[in-house]
């Protein structure tokens, strides 16, 4: 099976997850030009008024054409605080927090977490967690330049402006705290997933995808 391309992407929605889950071999782009408004540093969770979107700040880089690898993180407004409680206050009342919460807390200490100030390093440090803990097996390499008209590339159509691109991404119902408001919300982050359902997350993700 030929390898996938994706984004970096701080806390990736459940179809991220799905290309990790079945695919053997994963290509994540570093040396594209940067990107605003994608899943790069941003996630949608699901609070308790509806979704909401958790942004990483970031440094104004002094190339406009700066590379996703090159990007910094801003330490304005102490958003790592912001995060962590906004996460805690949406899933509180979900049957796996407690269980995950240990892993999670040292991206968001005043300590362990400013360690990261590249936003590219803090996502993959993120992902290889997540991917321990959903037991994903794959096999991942980063790009040394930007190459386009690639094989099962997905680096553009995993965007929140995009959902309906991925046509072979089918998203599996699967329970959430807050259901009952608005409905099931699909295409959260992978937290959400990770929150809710624990061990049986990769049932969902084996079941949201014809591959």
């Amino acid at each position: 099976m030929l390898p996938v391309y994706l984004s970096s992407a701080y806390l990736a929605p459940v179809q991220y997850y799905c290309r990790l889950f079945h695919y053997t071999d994963v290509c994540i782009e570093r040396c594209e030009n940067y990107q605003k408004q994608t899943y790069r540093n941003r996630c949608v969770i699901a609070g308790a008024n509806g979704p909401l979107t958790l942004s990483v700040p970031l440094e104004k880089p002094d190339n406009p054409k700066c590379l996703t690898r090159d990007i910094r993180i801003s330490d304005h407004g102490n958003w790592r605080h912001i995060h962590w409680n906004a996460i805690i206050s949406a899933y509180n009342p979900s049957p796996f927090l407690e269980y995950y919460a240990d892993d999670f807390i040292p991206f968001y200490d005043g300590r362990s977490g400013s360690k990261y100030r590249f936003l590219f390093d803090l996502n993959e440090e993120l992902r290889e967690l997540i991917c321990r803990l959903l037991d994903i097996t794959v096999r991942v390499s980063y790009t040394t330049s930007y190459i386009t008209g690639a094989p099962n590339d997905f680096r553009q159509s995993i965007r929140p402006r995009r959902p309906g691109e991925d046509t072979s991404f089918h998203p599996r119902p699967y329970y959430q705290v807050f259901a009952d408001k608005p409905g099931f919300l699909p295409n959260l982050s992978i937290l959400d997933l990770l929150f809710n359902m624990g061990p049986e997350s990769a049932c969902v993700l084996k079941e949201s995808l014809s591959v």
